[in-house]
């Protein structure tokens, strides 16, 4: 009995350190944005690793799929298993922290594909702790599947495989788009708000400070203020959350003015995201001119979308000879848009007919 349940617990856990694993290295860079939410100063407050969120995402994608691998395979079980013990560790606390202090809204265990709570994923880990626990004190159950040298190569594969699609995602795109930005998407639609859906409720706090004391106070209790009571502020409490379309705090404003409605009502509109100049690729930047002009003789109408602020935006388009405008759009949500900085975005209408990385500029389709 003992040993179906190793088999069973060993297939479980090394399937879904497996998928989840590969939903993460599809889009290594997303991990890192989610890594930059856990290393800033409200939840662990480790600014100081920031700059390395892209080396560990990849580092522990990597690790996940392939010990989900070794796992399957019985290749170096002790050491498989004691390193499934520290990650599931690692997972554990970070899922915890981000429930307990309601830090993080989503964990990013599966990337885009499925969003979990923090206490949803705190609980996914749990389970998973007991697990590889479970398979840890009874790892005498575990026996290889293959000969020591088809093991050896089935782990040297995987591990291969899973740096190489690390590597091709980052200098092209996600092989699999879960986000809400995806080809075939229209933006306006996505916006939309569907009749009778429900709506966030909300319960109005307010602060006041009483006899040198900051004291909570509802909707209702404010006829009954005690004397004296001076306002300090007020905040908003959500009690539950109202229908959210898939696509929120979109805008391209120019020069303090959003003109959203009238760009995506575009027959033929070619964008360059760009969430942060500063950071971007001098390489990507150094192609979007000529794709500008290249777009303008297909009587393409062209723009970038920005996050950066007028004189860095000043600064590039001096430097690189750009003569399009730069719309200003939230970082996070051009962050969400893609993942390459810069990147090429074409649409109809709307509708996101095509994405590309800057590395793959020669693949644009301008009808």
């Amino acid at each position: 009995m003992k040993k179906i349940a190793v088999h069973f617990s060993r297939i479980f856990v090394g399937l879904l350190f497996i998928i989840s694993g590969l939903i993460k290295l599809n889009d290594p860079v997303g991990m890192s944005y989610k890594l930059v939410e856990y290393f800033s100063e409200p939840v662990l407050n480790l600014p100081f690793l920031t700059p390395y969120a892209l080396a560990f995402a990849l580092f522990i994608v990597i690790l996940e799929t392939v010990l989900g691998v070794f796992l399957l395979v019985g290749f170096q079980k002790k050491y498989t298993l004691w390193s499934l013990v520290g990650l599931i560790v690692f997972f554990t606390f970070l899922t915890f922290y981000a429930a307990y202090f309601n830090k993080v809204s989503d964990c990013g265990c599966f990337g885009d594909a499925l969003k979990l709570t923090p206490w949803q994923s705190f609980s996914k880990d749990i389970v998973l702790l007991v697990f590889i626990l479970f398979l840890t004190f009874n790892s005498k159950h575990i026996t290889p599947i293959f000969t020591d040298s088809l093991q050896k190569i089935i782990a040297a594969t995987a591990l291969f495989l899973s740096c190489f699609m690390g590597y091709w995602v980052l200098n092209h795109l996600p092989l699999k788009d879960f986000r809400a930005y995806k080809v075939g998407t229209n933006i306006s639609k996505a916006m939309e708000i569907p009749e009778g859906a429900p709506k966030s409720v909300v319960e109005m706090v307010f602060v006041y400070k009483v006899n040198g004391v900051n004291k909570n106070y509802t909707e209702k209790d404010l006829m009954n203020l005690p004397a004296g009571a001076t306002f300090v502020d007020r905040i908003d409490k959500v009690i539950s959350e109202g229908y959210k379309p898939p696509i929120h705090d979109f805008s391209m404003e120019l020069e303090g003015s959003d003109y959203k409605d009238e760009l995506l009502l575009e027959p033929k509109l070619l964008v360059f995201v760009a969430y942060d100049l500063e950071k971007a690729s001098a390489a990507g930047l150094q192609v979007l001119e000529g794709l500008h002009q290249k777009a303008l003789k297909k009587g393409y109408k062209v723009i970038a979308m920005t996050a950066s602020d007028a004189a860095l935006i000043a600064k590039t388009k001096k430097q690189y000879g750009c003569t399009f405008d730069f719309y200003f759009c939230d970082g996070t949500t051009l962050k969400t848009i893609e993942r390459a900085n810069p990147s090429i975005v074409v649409l109809h209408r709307g509708t996101i007919m095509q994405k590309l990385h800057y590395n793959d500029s020669n693949q644009l389709i301008l009808n």
